[in-house]
């Protein structure tokens, strides 16, 4: 079931720091680069003061200064260094944990099924996925390295501060936490302006998505202009909520630029008072020499400059917190069905029994199965009939366990399928369903999906049984002729067939096959009945059709109505009396005879 509770800020923010672990390696690569940097500024302090109270006060000649010069240009370059060894460990640090959490959530959704997909816009998945797990790099590249560098470098600064003057010392250590309070104040409430803004950008995405999927019924229907119309006042709110979120991080960032200047001010005045001899104390009972005030000096801006970064990388912070939420809510989503252990063997063949089966829809409110009871037997061919809407594909996700039963058990092969390891079991079915699944790749990629592992012999085995060598030789480059998304540049029959090969290519024992000639001319689907033909020879099937020339071929025929298995018999004893199938026999062929058959 699905969390619809938001979880706090603080829950968030733990959720992050929890997967910072994948990546503690980097982050504290970078938080050690950031204090090396940092102590170099004080080298580096140290050795231009000498330089210029030499050369001003001291009068000293310039060869004098050759070793410092040097020195100076090494830490220049060291820093140099640090920095961008700093950066690059932050952003190994960030892909890291994005690459990371990426994987949780495909394997997340790949558990859930397509029983929770069919249930949410593919383009709001794909922007959880996408921008919000992208709008997570800052925190980790950026922001967390930043937190700590905030503290050490200071805390290194005051450390060489202190033991000159506890005054000029005292007004840094009590500056500074005016730069994350203003920080934390300015930049309040920005972690919920984040989440509304990925929730537009969500939105954004999936209606777009949708509408390029559809574009030509959009064209058909005269709808093209005002869905346009919609994504363009989409759009637009999705700008809003972008400028929202910018206008915080500005304001945030000028409001620490003038409080560290500030601060910087005040530590300049108390060192110009001390030189004119107005202020004679905070130096340990002595005058500040002008080395010592040049180098206090050039550290108050550094010491300065990390709570500035941190406070401009503060809306990280936020742009994280605020895109953890959709993505939490994917990952506490249980699955309803829960993952079994019990491996399973099929040398013998796919013996399956539905035992008093019951499943409902929306919490039991729509029931859909109720007490449905049968058996396939090893090298079986079962066909499964029934009017649209009785419950046949749903049989088929409970088989391929994508459903579980409310009431009542599936056993396989003597195993409880709630118990069998799942991944294993559907290791055993091949799967043709009424809308093949291409992807954009070449024909030969979409076959090999079946088995990976497999030969070109292989390949070529299958596409030759399922009849796709007949197409794919009056393609330029045969098997290695690219496939669109969705199948595009292939007919529906072809598409079919391409399917079918991978069945073939997988030579599971167990075949499960929905519709597989739905949609068809009597060219293309005699082809694929041929190839059926073959793949099921000596294999458990499970044939959901309206077609009598499918059942036919079958050894048994059980029809659905109501939830309920009411008939069961050979297609021969059944089409012979006054039977549920022969009327839907009639009627399907009415239907079909005054209905356009389309390819």
């Amino acid at each position: 079931m699905e969390d619809s509770h938001p979880i706090s800020q603080q829950q968030s923010v733990g959720w992050l720091l929890g997967k910072s672990r994948q990546v503690i390696g980097w982050v504290v690569l970078s938080i050690g680069l950031g204090l090396g940097s940092g102590l170099l500024i004080v080298l580096q302090a140290t050795l231009i003061s000498r330089v210029i109270c030499g050369a001003f006060i001291d009068n000293l000649p310039p060869n004098a200064f050759v070793t410092d010069l040097v020195a100076i240009t090494g830490v220049v370059l060291l820093r140099s260094i640090c920095a961008w060894a700093r950066e690059e460990a932050g952003f190994r640090a960030g892909a890291g944990v994005r690459r990371h959490i990426r994987k949780e959530l495909l394997e997340h959704v790949f558990a859930l099924g397509p029983g929770y997909t069919s249930r949410k816009q593919t383009g709001d998945l794909a922007s959880v996925s996408l921008a919000q797990v992208e709008g997570l790099h800052d925190f980790f590249a950026r922001y967390l390295p930043q937190l700590a560098i905030a503290v050490l470098v200071p805390a290194a600064i005051l450390f060489f501060v202190f033991p000159i003057s506890w005054a000029a010392g005292g007004l840094l250590l009590l500056t500074a936490p005016m730069i994350p309070l203003f920080m934390v104040l300015v930049g309040m409430g920005a972690e919920s302006v984040s989440q509304r803004h990925f929730q537009a950008l969500a939105r954004l995405g999936a209606h777009f998505l949708d509408v390029l999927q559809g574009l030509s019924t959009l064209k058909l229907l005269g709808r093209s202009r005002q869905e346009a119309a919609v994504i363009a006042e989409t759009s637009r709110d999705y700008r809003v909520r972008t400028m929202k979120v910018l206008r915080i991080a500005f304001i945030s960032s000028a409001v620490l630029e003038f409080f560290a200047s500030i601060s910087i001010a005040l530590v300049a005045v108390f060192l110009g008072l001390s030189f004119l001899g107005y202020i004679t104390y905070g130096a340990y009972g002595h005058m500040l020499t002008l080395q010592q005030g040049l180098f206090i000096l050039l550290l108050a801006p550094e010491f300065y400059m990390p709570l500035r970064e941190l406070g401009a990388h503060y809306h990280a912070r936020a742009e994280a917190v605020g895109a953890v939420q959709e993505i939490v809510r994917i990952l506490h989503v249980l699955p309803s069905v829960p993952a079994g252990t019990r491996p399973l063997t099929a040398q013998g063949g796919i013996l399956m029994h539905f035992e008093d089966v019951h499943f409902a829809f929306d919490d039991g409110k729509r029931p859909v199965l109720r007490g449905t009871t049968f058996t396939i037997r090893p090298g079986e061919r079962v066909a499964l009939v029934g009017a649209t809407g009785q419950g046949k594909t749903t049989i088929v996700n409970l088989i391929l366990g994508f459903l579980q039963p409310d009431q009542g058990r599936i056993r396989v092969n003597g195993n409880s399928l709630s118990e069998v390891d799942l991944e294993q079991w559907r290791r055993h079915i091949a799967w043709v369903g009424q809308q093949p699944i291409l992807f954009s790749g070449t024909v030969e990629d979409n076959i090999r999906l079946a088995r990976p592992g497999a030969g070109d012999p292989e390949i070529e085995a299958a596409a030759r049984a399922a009849r796709v060598l007949e197409f794919t030789r009056r393609l330029p480059q045969g098997l290695d002729t690219e496939v669109g998304e969705q199948g595009f540049g292939l007919s529906r029959g072809q598409a079919q067939r391409l399917a079918l090969a991978r069945a073939f290519l997988k030579d599971a024992p167990l075949v499960l096959l929905d519709e597989p000639t739905a949609g068809l001319d009597s060219e293309n689907e005699a082809l694929v009945l041929a190839g059926l033909a073959e793949l099921v020879r000596d294999k458990s099937v499970c044939l959901i059709t309206h077609r009598l020339a499918s059942m036919a071929g079958t050894d048994r025929v059980l029809v659905l109505e109501s939830g309920e298995i009411l008939e069961s018999g050979t297609f021969a004893e059944l089409m012979a009396s006054d039977s549920i199938l022969n009327r839907l026999a009639g009627s399907d062929a009415s239907r079909r005879s005054h209905g356009p058959h389309s390819r």
